[in-house]
């Protein structure tokens, strides 16, 4: 039997967070694997905060928009996305396992987790019900849109997102996004 064979994961469950240090790390969960991501960068949040101003702008008579946010799935994935976008019918005061609608998951990357978002989160969240999910990606300037697991289009200039269940067309200019922070 080889090496690969004998080692055992540990496996953990959104109850195991709970006592976890609150140290500005972020621990996930996927199908009890951990991952603990260092704190983000001061641009990574920049870029995350002017793209949730720019979506709350056009959504919030409709939907709340929250970063960092939770979406969870029984008791064993909990993931953490940079922004969420669910629509107001549910209570901020809920808990995050209460809300059943994700209407967009947006992740910017970060050198730490450039491939465990693009490879496991971005499919986990379309799996889980995320309508739509966006990895926006700071170092090459674009945003990669999917919509179903394994698919995305990559986007430069200008994403135009339809809001669930409604005819608004929300547009949101990519190159303007960097701009803006740089």
């Amino acid at each position: 039997m080889d090496m690969a064979a004998r080692i055992s994961v540990p496996r953990y469950t959104i109850a195991d967070l709970e006592s976890f240090p609150e140290d500005g790390s972020r621990y996930e969960l996927l199908d009890g694997m951990l991952l603990v991501t260092p704190q983000a960068s001061l641009h990574h949040q920049t870029v995350a905060s002017q793209l949730m101003f720019l979506l709350e702008r056009h959504v919030g008579d409709l939907a709340w928009v929250v970063g960092p946010a939770a979406v969870e799935q029984g008791d064993r994935t909990h993931l953490e996305p940079d922004i969420l976008v669910f629509p107001k019918l549910y209570s901020p005061r809920l808990h995050w396992r209460k809300i059943r609608e994700h209407w967009l998951v947006v992740e910017v990357l970060s050198r730490s987790s450039k491939a465990y978002d693009r490879v496991f989160k971005r499919d986990a969240c379309l799996k889980i019900g995320a309508r739509e999910v966006w990895i926006v990606d700071r170092d090459e300037c674009l945003v990669e849109v999917s919509t179903e697991p394994g698919k995305f289009r990559r986007v430069r200039s200008v994403i135009r997102w339809r809001v669930p269940g409604t005819n608004r067309i929300v547009p949101i200019d990519v190159a303007g996004l960097f701009k803006s922070v740089e």
